[in-house]
């Protein structure tokens, strides 16, 4: 766990009140945890699993082996990662 002081202006801190009791949490640092959990996933790419890449990139080598460079429609490729 990380600590760190920061320095809330009114907006934020009032903000991070309301955060605090509408999830009933017990001090603001919860509440910046809480707003982080919501909010962060629209500012930070979410990491890949490697098993999602290798079963990628095993689709794509299966593709190349078949059709040569010939494409591939989205939809397709699509099934095949749900495994369709």
């Amino acid at each position: 766990m990380i600590t760190a002081r920061v320095t809330l202006n009114t907006y934020t801190n009032k903000i991070l009140n309301i955060i605090k009791a509408k999830y009933e949490l017990n001090n603001k640092s919860e509440a910046l945890n809480k707003f982080i959990e919501i909010y962060g996933p629209e500012e930070a790419e979410p990491e890949v699993k490697e098993e999602y890449i290798k079963k990628l990139l095993k689709i794509e080598n299966e593709h190349f082996k078949k059709y040569g460079y010939k494409g591939q429609k989205l939809e397709d490729t699509w099934k095949e990662i749900e495994g369709e």
